[in-house]
């Protein structure tokens, strides 16, 4: 078994991209995100709303199903997935095999926004040091930055449209 610790940040609004996006923009286009996951990350081709429940504690529990499309040899898979929103900042994604996602907004010092995505991914059936272990990481790497970068030109879009105020 061979468990890949991964994550990208980004920041929110690099020089030059309009429009500007706020803390409460991006956190909408997280929430929609959790029910319109193809929208937002290539890899993921569907995604349909299982159920939706408010937790004792307040959150905002989703639980789905995501279809991931086929990558690098290895077969598109569908995923369920509990997601749990923890206003404003942060959505954390748990899969039946233990594997997990975290889709975070921070700040930095200056108040700049960053958008960081934050994965576990556990591969029970693959050889830790094996070819294809090497080949999924590096196929986990690029997936982590394509996924922060897409989901803030979604956004972003969605803003310019008028989608998300």
């Amino acid at each position: 078994m061979v468990t890949f610790n991964v994550a990208y940040t980004a920041p929110v609004n690099r020089a030059g991209a309009t429009p500007t996006l706020t803390q409460a923009q991006v956190w909408e286009g997280l929430k929609l995100k959790v029910k319109r996951a193809q929208d937002f990350v290539p890899v993921i081709t569907g995604c349909e709303v299982l159920s939706e429940e408010t937790l004792p504690t307040g959150e905002l529990q989703v639980t789905r199903e995501a279809i991931f499309a086929p990558v690098n040899g290895n077969p598109g898979r569908t995923v369920k997935e509990v997601c749990v929103h923890y206003e404003p900042c942060r959505v954390v994604f748990k899969q039946e095999d233990g594997s997990s996602v975290m889709n975070l907004i921070s700040t930095r010092p200056d108040g700049g926004l960053l958008l960081s995505y934050v994965f576990e991914w556990r591969h029970p059936n693959v050889e830790a040091g094996s070819e294809k272990a090497s080949q999924l990481e590096a196929a986990h790497w690029e997936m982590a930055k394509v996924a922060v970068e897409s989901s803030l030109n979604t956004i972003r879009s969605m803003v310019a449209e008028g989608k998300i105020q």
